[in-house]
């Protein structure tokens, strides 16, 4: 790169990455830092430099599941840019965050075999085009997206490998079979298992069950947000204390499964959804409470198929409070796009 060149480049980053105008630098950088966003969006951060961090924390904790994320948010957002998507949508980073989940979720639960990095990339191009029919079919009712896209696709690819001899699953998925419907209280919760459980419930977001990559999560908020960082920490631990509290098993808490639902949930209503005032910090308070029972339904309604519940908890509570918000007078909505 030309000195002319290199100093145009840093004269173009600002607080969250590159500027969003940036004629006069190669488009390879922009393209880097579209991905980095897009990446920092699936914890709702339009920042490259959050983006970063978050793939370094993958890295830590699985090479395998760094490469994923990286060959997922790049398939997703160049499927959204051949097919001519909005410019803005795609600098932002929002063609990317569902193909990066939906490409580690894959490789998660299946073997990584030559033939299902075929499928991660059929899959997260097909996320792009679920993320473009949700935003229209959303609009309607002015509600996010979020992840949704994400889980609709990773079900149905997870799903259709029962037909696939090809496709080999691990042994991540959920046994199949009827939910217990009396739970015993496994293991004795102690201060590590709390300490640990709200790390690994920021890391569970991206599927990284390491309290070292939930450090580098909770870093990558901080650095755009620190409300955002805040609001991720108390989500976690909230979620954590609660599934204690009901006698959830000990081995899943100290995991983060009954986190990072709540951390997502904590993200949006902590951070500016609506305007700040006593009844949205109760509304908040209670969304994040109910997320964690629906995310406990939705996993017992899901064990018979063996499939993961994953953000779903997340997804259904915030669609059904900003839909219930225009009833209620105290809560002053700011539009969720």
């Amino acid at each position: 790169m030309k000195p002319h060149d290199r100093s145009a480049l840093l004269q173009s980053f600002s607080r969250t990455g590159l500027c969003q105008q940036t004629p006069s630098i190669p488009h390879y950088w922009v393209f880097i830092d579209t991905i980095l966003r897009g990446l920092g969006q699936v914890m709702l951060q339009n920042n490259s430099y959050t983006g970063l961090l978050f793939l370094i924390g993958i890295f830590y904790h699985s090479v395998l599941l760094g490469c994923a994320a990286i060959l997922g948010t790049v398939t997703s957002t160049l499927t959204a840019i051949l097919l001519g998507a909005d410019r803005a949508d795609i600098r932002a980073g929002l063609f990317g965050f569902n193909g990066a989940l939906t490409a580690i979720a894959l490789l998660y639960f299946l073997e990584p075999l030559w033939i299902s990095w075929g499928y991660v990339i059929l899959a997260t191009a097909f996320s792009s085009i679920t993320m473009s029919t949700m935003l229209n079919c959303m609009s309607t009712w002015r509600l996010p997206t979020l992840t949704a896209p994400f889980v609709l696709t990773t079900l149905l690819f997870i799903l259709a490998c029962a037909r696939f001899g090809q496709l080999q699953v691990t042994g991540l998925l959920p046994s199949a079979g009827l939910p217990n419907i009396h739970t015993e209280v496994e293991g004795v919760v102690t201060l590590s298992t709390l300490l640990q459980g709200t790390l690994n419930g920021i890391a569970q977001v991206f599927f990284q069950s390491n309290s070292i990559t939930g450090l580098f999560f909770l870093l990558g908020l901080f650095i755009n947000s620190r409300t955002a960082c805040m609001a991720a920490l108390f989500g976690s631990l909230f979620g954590v204390c609660i599934a204690w509290g009901m006698g959830v098993a000990e081995p899943a808490i100290r995991a983060g499964a009954f986190g990072f639902n709540n951390v997502l949930t904590a993200l949006v209503f902590f951070g500016g959804l609506f305007v700040l005032n006593r009844s949205s910090l109760l509304y908040g308070l209670l969304a994040v409470t109910v997320t964690s029972f629906i995310y406990a339904a939705l996993s017992a309604s899901l064990e018979p198929l063996g499939m993961p519940a994953m953000t779903s908890a997340f997804i259904i509570t915030v669609w059904l409070f900003i839909l219930a918000a225009p009833q209620f007078s105290r809560l002053n909505l700011i539009s969720p796009s």
